[in-house]
Order: C-alpha cells, then sequence, then structure tokens
C-alpha cells in the first residue's frame, strides 16, 4: 500500500469513526451507567486514582506507575474488573507517553483480553484504539488500520461514552502531535461534547455521588488542549466558548459534593467546515460505490493499454475496496454473528441466505437487469446491521442501534396497520424506513439502483419493503422490490418464456380446513373466477379450471404445459408449523409443502397465489413460514412466487391482478417491474390506495 493510500484510508477510519459514533449519539438517548461507578469502590481506591492521575498530569511517570500499581492490586483482590481494566488502560498510557511501546502494549492488550472476557464492551473499544495508536506510532499503518475497523465495528453497538470520550481525545492528541489542527479540534470539540453529556447525566444521578469529581478530572485537559488549539487557529470566539466549558468543568470538581437544581447541556458548536464532517458518512458511503464505478472502468481497459497512473489507481483503489472488504469479513467472524447465523441455518433448514455469500455477488449483480443492489438486514439482539451490495462495491455495513424487542414491536405495530385499511401505516412506516432504508440511501442511489433484491430476516418477513415511506413516497414508487431466498441466487438472470397461464378459482362453496390445532372454515372468493376467465381470456393458449374441476390431481396433470401457475384461492402459510402451510383446491383438498414439494415446475416462470394468508393460527413467529413457502417452489423448479402475506379484499386483488398481467403482456417489462407498476396503479387510485390493497403482494425469486 502506498503512503499516500494508507493515509488516505487511515484517515478515512479516523474521521468515520468519530463522525459515525457523532451521528449515533444525536438519535439515540446515551445511556451512562458505566458498571465502575459503584458505590462499593473504597474511597481508598478513589484516593489513590486521583493521585496517580495527578502524578501522571505532572509528569511524574514513575510515582504515577507505583501508584496505579497499588489501585490494580486493590481491584484485583476485590474482583472488581472492570477498574482493573481501566487501570491496566492506564498504565499503558503511562508506558505509551514515555515511548515504551513495548510494555504499553502488554498492558493495553492485557486490558483487552479481560474485557472480552467479560463482555466489558467499553473496555474494548478503548483498548483496541490504545492499541491501535501504539502501531501507529511504530509506523505499522496496517495494524493500525486493522484495530481501528474493530474499534470502529464495536462502537456502533457501545452506548457508554466514557470510552468514547478518551478514544477521541486520544485521536485528537495524534492529530495534534501530527500538525493536523483542524482534525484535532473536531476530535477534541467531539471528546468535549460527549463529557458534557457525562457530567449532565451524572449530575442527574444520585447514586454516583462524589466520584463523579474523579471521572471527569480524568478528561479535564481536553477542553484547555482544544482551547490552546483553537487560539493557535485564531478561531478565538470558539476558543472563549471551549475555556467557559473547561470553567464550568473546573467549577464542577471543586464544587463536587453540590449537584445543580437545573443541570445544563453545554456544547461546543461545530464550525461550518467540521459540519461538514458531520455529513461524511453519507459521502463515504457515496465514495466507496462512486470508486468501484472507477474500478469498474479501470478493469475494462485492457492491461497492455493502461497507463501507469492508470495501473496506479486500479491498485490503490483495490486496497481501499480490500479495506471494506476487511471490515465486513471482521464483522461476520464476530461470535454473536456467528451465532446469529447458525440459529438461521438451523431454524431455516439453510433457506435463509448467508451473508458469507454475499462477496460473490457483487458481479453477478452486474449481469442483471433494473440496475439492483442486494440488501440483507440482519436482526442481533441490540443492533439491525444491514448488509449491502452494489455492482461497484465489495458487501457494505451499516450498523443501526435498534434492539431486536424495539424493532418487533415496530413492526407487528405496521402490519396491524397495513390489515386495516381505517388505520394510518405511515408512521409505523417511516420509522422502518429510516431503519432500514435511510442509513443505506446514498449507497443506493449512488449505484443508480432501480431494484433491491431483498432477504429479510426473522419478523421483517412479515412486512413488505415496497410499503415503507420516506415522509414524501412509499418506496415502491422509487424501487422495485425482489424477495429472494438462498436457492434464488442459482436463477436469478434466466429469461422468462412466453405467457401460458394454466389459471385456477375457487370461488363457490365452504370447506372447513384444520390448521395446525384448529379448524378454520373457507368461503368461495367471488371475484375469483372473474380474475381467472379475464387471464385466460387475455392470454391465448391458457386454461381455467373452476372449483370442483380446480383439483390437485388435474393440476398436476397440466404443469410442465404452462409458464404461468395463477390460483385464484386460498393459501395459508402456518406461523410454528410450515409444514402444514397448505394451498386450497376447488375441491376442498390442501396440499401442503411436502405434497408441493413433488411437484414438477421445472417449465415453470412464475406461480401466483393471490389470496394467501400469513400467521394463521396464532402469534407471528419468525416468518420461515413465508421463506419456507418460496424455497419450496423453487426447489421444485419455479422461477419464481408472488404471494400475499395477508388475505387482500377480494376486489382490489383483482384490480391488482388485471394491472399486473396488463403490463407484463403489453409493456414487456419483468415480472418486478410488471408488479411494481401494478402497485402504483393501485396507490394513484383513490380506492385502493391505502397499502392494505396493494402492498401485501411479494415477489420471491427471479423477477425477470
Amino acid at each position: 500500500m502506498s503512503k499516500r493510500s494508507k493515509y488516505f484510508v487511515f484517515t478515512t477510519l479516523l474521521i468515520s469513526l468519530a463522525v459515525l459514533v457523532a451521528y449515533l449519539a444525536l438519535n439515540r438517548k446515551i445511556l451512562i451507567a458505566p458498571q465502575q461507578f459503584t458505590q462499593n469502590q473504597p474511597q481508598e481506591t478513589i484516593r489513590l486514582q486521583k493521585q496517580a492521575k495527578q502524578e501522571f498530569d505532572a509528569g511524574k511517570y514513575t510515582q504515577a506507575l507505583a501508584t496505579f500499581q497499588q489501585v490494580l492490586e486493590k481491584f484485583q483482590k476485590t474482583g472488581q474488573l472492570q477498574g482493573e481494566i481501566a487501570t491496566l488502560n492506564d498504565i499503558g498510557q503511562i508506558y505509551d507517553s514515555q515511548g515504551n511501546y513495548t510494555q504499553a502494549l502488554k498492558y493495553y492488550q492485557q486490558a483487552l483480553a479481560a474485557a472480552q472476557k467479560i463482555g466489558d464492551k467499553n473496555g474494548e473499544i478503548e483498548s483496541l484504539a490504545n492499541i491501535g495508536l501504539v502501531y501507529y506510532n511504530q509506523g505499522n499503518t496496517d495494524k493500525t488500520l486493522e484495530l481501528f475497523q474493530k474499534a470502529l465495528l464495536m462502537s456502533q453497538l457501545d452506548r457508554n461514552n466514557w470510552g468514547k470520550a478518551k478514544i477521541f481525545h486520544r485521536v485528537g492528541s495524534l492529530m495534534e502531535a501530527k500538525k493536523q489542527p483542524n482534525l484535532a479540534i473536531a476530535f477534541y470539540k467531539k471528546s468535549a461534547n460527549l463529557i458534557a453529556e457525562i457530567r449532565q447525566n451524572l449530575q442527574k444521578s444520585p447514586k454516583i455521588g462524589d466520584i463523579r469529581g474523579s471521572y471527569i478530572q480524568r478528561f479535564d485537559n481536553t477542553p484547555r488542549r482544544l482551547a490552546n488549539l483553537l487560539l493557535k487557529q485564531n478561531r478565538n470566539v470558539e476558543a472563549h466558548a471551549a475555556a467557559d466549558l473547561m470553567k464550568v468543568q473546573e467549577l464542577e470538581t471543586y464544587l463536587h459534593g453540590v449537584k445543580s437544581k437545573n443541570p445544563t447541556l453545554q456544547r461546543l458548536e461545530y464550525s461550518p467546515s467540521e459540519q461538514k464532517l458531520v455529513q461524511k458518512v453519507i459521502k463515504d458511503l457515496q465514495k466507496m460505490v462512486e470508486l468501484g464505478k472507477e474500478l469498474d472502468t479501470l478493469q475494462q481497459i485492457p492491461v497492455e493499454k493502461r497507463t501507469p497512473q492508470q495501473e496506479k489507481r486500479r491498485q490503490e483503489i483495490e486496497t481501499i475496496q480490500k479495506a471494506i472488504l476487511q471490515e465486513f469479513l471482521m464483522f461476520s467472524d464476530r461470535p454473536e454473528v456467528v451465532a446469529r447465523l447458525r440459529e438461521l441455518s438451523k431454524n431455516t433448514g439453510g433457506e435463509n441466505l448467508n451473508p458469507k455469500l454475499l462477496r460473490r455477488l457483487q458481479d453477478n449483480l452486474k449481469q442483471l437487469q433494473g440496475k439492483p443492489v442486494l440488501l440483507y438486514p440482519l436482526v442481533l439482539e441490540n443492533s439491525l446491521e444491514l448488509l449491502l451490495v452494489t455492482p461497484y462495491t465489495p458487501p457494505i455495513r451499516h450498523s443501526v442501534p435498534v434492539k431486536r424487542s424495539q424493532l418487533e414491536r415496530t413492526i407487528t405495530e405496521f402490519r396491524t396497520a397495513l390489515q386495516n385499511p381505517a388505520k394510518d401505516a405511515k408512521k409505523p412506516a417511516q420509522q422502518l424506513y429510516k431503519w432500514l432504508i435511510q442509513p443505506i440511501a446514498p449507497a443506493i442511489d449512488s449505484a443508480n439502483a432501480e431494484t433491491i433484491i431483498y432477504a429479510p430476516d426473522g419478523k421483517l418477513r412479515y412486512i413488505p419493503l415496497p410499503a415503507l415511506h420516506n415522509g414524501k413516497q412509499w418506496l415502491v414508487e422509487k424501487y422495485r422490490v425482489n424477495n429472494i431466498t438462498a436457492l434464488s441466487l442459482t436463477d436469478l438472470n434466466k429469461q422468462p418464456q412466453s405467457l401460458k397461464i394454466l389459471a385456477g378459482a375457487f370461488s363457490v362453496g365452504n370447506y372447513n380446513i384444520k390448521v395446525g390445532t384448529r379448524t378454520v372454515k373457507y368461503g368461495g372468493l367471488p371475484f375469483a373466477e372473474k380474475e381467472v376467465k379475464s387471464l385466460t381470456d387475455s392470454f391465448p393458449g391458457s386454461e381455467k379450471l373452476l372449483n370442483s374441476e380446480f383439483t390437485e390431481k388435474e393440476t398436476i396433470k397440466r404443469l410442465s404445459n404452462y409458464s404461468v401457475l395463477h390460483f385464484a384461492t386460498h393459501a395459508a402459510f402456518v406461523t410454528g408449523n410450515p409444514e402444514d402451510s397448505f394451498v386450497l383446491f376447488g375441491d376442498g383438498e390442501p396440499a401442503n409443502l411436502n405434497d408441493l414439494r413433488l411437484w414438477n415446475l421445472n417449465n415453470t416462470d412464475l406461480v401466483v397465489l393471490s389470496a394467501c394468508e400469513t400467521g394463521v393460527g396464532g402469534e407471528l413467529g419468525n416468518g420461515i413460514e413465508i421463506l419456507g413457502f418460496g424455497y419450496v417452489m423453487e426447489e421444485a423448479g419455479a422461477r419464481a412466487v408472488i404471494a400475499s402475506l395477508w388475505q387482500v379484499s377480494d376486489e382490489g386483488t383483482q384490480a391488482l391482478m388485471n394491472s399486473f398481467y396488463a403490463t407484463l403482456q403489453q409493456q414487456k417489462l419483468t415480472k418486478v417491474a410488471a408488479l411494481q407498476n401494478a402497485q402504483i396503479s393501485l396507490i394513484n387510485n383513490i380506492i385502493y390506495e391505502h397499502p392494505y390493497y396493494w402492498a401485501g403482494f411479494i415477489l420471491i425469486g427471479n423477477g425477470l
């Protein structure tokens, strides 16, 4: 890697670390509850910590080491592991300041191991950052990049400001030492603002008491160094604000036992140039895609015709993409991610897409119509991980700090609103948009995407992505959405045949069908016969089966003669018992998933079930019944399936299907584009504009 490339990547990572955490802090409530702040901490230990800190600040490193060793022994005797971790980092910092990097690494690595052992994310982030800075001072930029990437990953999930404030102070110090004052100021400001938030929360907590002054003192030189640096840059107004913050902090320490009745949060404002850094997360996402496009252009030039400058640029971009890939692979190898993937594989029988396959899909996307990107949202306990592949980049990951329980509550709220035309579905639709799409929208837009290939995880399978709302329009009005299973990847670019439809309808009669432990009564769909007749009249060579003629036996006889199977009948995706999911024929006999697995659908481009219902038989589960149905149809040979997530109105279904098939026939669009057009046509119809009528239909598999 060239020095220029190393500097570019390193600086990008540093800024991304600062900006990303700043962004997250602005968009969630910060929780300040570090375990090290306990009333059980002996006063003697607190006194020794203060003394060691004062000795360190005075440059009395030998005395500070001796005192911190006493503190360490006390924490080790009492089993206070978080205090031990903090002290190991303090000792490492003393050796670091003396240039004794061997000893510094020894203590930092001990702190890291201890933090990993007890799951102390704050301690782990701080230790990783400290180790990274030691390697940077030793000139090992590659190792620094690796460690800062790990810290960046973890900082997205961590909710403790103490470690972050220290990291930003250390990075600010480094940037100041490297004669990069503008970057140093930005990092110092972030550290100072975090400290202000810490102080405000400590004032509100009666349990923490006098200890807060001790810990605020550990950061009291941040605003001081910031003020001095601002003065050197002739930024006097900002320096005055930093000095005011410093005075407040010193006064707080002096009045350590007195709490303000109305604590106010004092912040340092970012300058216009620094505010641009806050927007850098968006620009970085866009830049990843733009660099990928540039690389694609360079690679299309034959090697012998490339100029030396072009070849050098190609190598630089590949180095940057390698860093992106490395970050993604480190994420994939995290224990919680491995455990989640193992759980998914077990629960779905391998039907769910494995994120480890994503890196192989970049070139595949270039070959598909509709300018697609692939989105895989992975639901973890404390975060939603958005994994995005574009035709121009390795997998991009963005972590959204939302708990699984909160996400699932919003999913349930959204689904409830979707199924009731009297309810406003836009509020939960907008919240889900902010979690699922907004963070990665810059990269999607930079790729000029028209289609989102979607592999939802867990309860996300119960809601249609096209029904998310950005405050101005439904997602379907901007993007086509194509759901996939693991099997879809083998058949995404196979071209469809001419349209010949076998259409079956259950329009009269009533049948009692056992669904799990219950018996459910299913009645004929009045509009189904009209829907089927309209289809077969419009497409020469098609055939219809109505009511008693519409049996599994008669259907199987005809399967290989038609490219499209359209069933206007009930189908149920049974929660908790996916194998009990079934399609109901006109003679009252159901065919479950095990029956459907035996069908020969090798000549079938599309299976349409226009009256499905999901969640029959109880509460929502993990959506495996929907995934499993699509997988079984593909396993039997079908290229794609269109099914509904709830039982839509009979009349609304007919309107959507008429529009879908008319678009396929007249405009020669792909299946996914025709579905998008049909859904937009209903949105523009005042009778059917509520997503209840149009949003429930999802396409799984090959969208061509």
